[in-house]
């Protein structure tokens, strides 16, 4: 029987009762509804271990094939994060100029977002997703990978769950075109940036938009067959 032949027990949940387990799901529901994005942040620091921790988190997320097609690229140095401001704010120009159309300017006016990013140089972290086509499990593996966007999807959540579950406020952010990421971060071509999740402590006057505290009902997300 080979390594990935063979079988590892399966470690049992806890024994709670049922009403324990809507407990723990209403918790971590609660825990979660404060979750906002943040797009103004102070330089505080955040050590280094939470930003691990959050990554080894995102890498427990089901993907295809257990290639776990995905790479955290996590920047610190002022100066990376001052080329990435610079190459981030000329995409978001364009943007706001009109390469967007009317209809997309006009549903993030709600949000009051502009070309400027200052936070991409304040926050002291940011983490660069990009997203691997092909890999495999081990670092010498040059397979293809499969279901990549859905498996990295998943593992950003997993990160930004367990970021503010530590306290750390985030922001996702997709300037587009993106592939200066791949020069800024020294990654190869053939791995996509899909995202910058900006993480550090909010500034102190850190505001949240009316706009995006207007969540759905469950029974506009949800259906029961």
């Amino acid at each position: 029987m080979t390594e990935f032949e063979a079988t590892l027990p399966w470690h049992p949940y806890p024994d709670l009762t049922d009403a324990e387990r809507i407990a723990r799901a209403h918790a971590f529901y609660e825990t979660m509804r404060t979750r906002h994005s943040c797009r103004a942040f102070s330089d505080q620091p955040v050590p280094r271990e939470v930003i691990e921790q959050a990554i080894l988190a995102a890498g427990t997320a089901p993907n295809g094939a257990n290639h776990q097609p995905w790479h955290f690229a996590v920047i610190g140095s002022p100066e990376a994060k001052a080329t990435i401001r610079v190459a981030a704010e000329e995409e978001e120009r364009r943007f706001y100029a009109g390469r967007a159309g009317p209809q997309w300017l006009n549903a993030v006016l709600p949000l009051g977002t502009d070309a400027d990013k200052p936070y991409l140089e304040i926050a002291p972290w940011l983490i660069v997703v990009f997203a691997q086509r092909r890999g495999g499990p081990d670092p010498e593996d040059d397979m293809q990978n499969y279901y990549v966007t859905e498996s990295v999807g998943i593992a950003c959540g997993l990160l930004l769950a367990t970021l503010h579950a530590a306290g750390v406020a985030t922001l996702t952010h997709t300037p587009n075109p993106m592939r200066f990421l791949n020069r800024v971060c020294r990654r190869p071509e053939q791995e996509k940036p899909l995202m910058i999740v900006v993480a550090g402590h909010p500034a102190a006057d850190a505001t949240i938009p009316g706009h995006a505290a207007h969540k759905k009902s469950l029974d506009q997300i949800s259906s029961w067959i």
